[in-house]
């Protein structure tokens, strides 16, 4: 939030820390955690608290965030979560 005069204006933006590496793998910016594994946990019923016990390099904010974007881009989340699971079968 910032103060403009006596006004409270609220940020109406938010910054995803989200990074696709040179191999199409998206992590969490600044660290070796995949996007992947972070919704693979929520999906199996784990809070961002549990997540956050797995990963605690995250920030617990961070974990939020993720969440988030993938509740609001679910559709283009699982697209590439599906494109992720199809490269890890063909390498087998």
């Amino acid at each position: 939030m910032m103060k403009n005069g006596n006004t409270m204006i609220l940020e109406t933006t938010q910054t995803v820390l989200l990074t696709m590496t040179e191999g199409g793998t998206i992590r969490v910016t600044g660290s070796h955690v995949n996007l992947d594994s972070i919704i693979w946990q929520y999906g199996q019923g784990n809070s961002a608290e549990q997540i956050h016990e797995s990963f605690p390099s995250l920030k617990l904010a961070d974990i939020h965030t993720v969440i988030s974007y993938y509740l609001n881009h679910s559709e283009t989340v699982e697209e590439y979560l599906r494109e992720q699971a199809a490269k890890a079968e063909a390498v087998r």
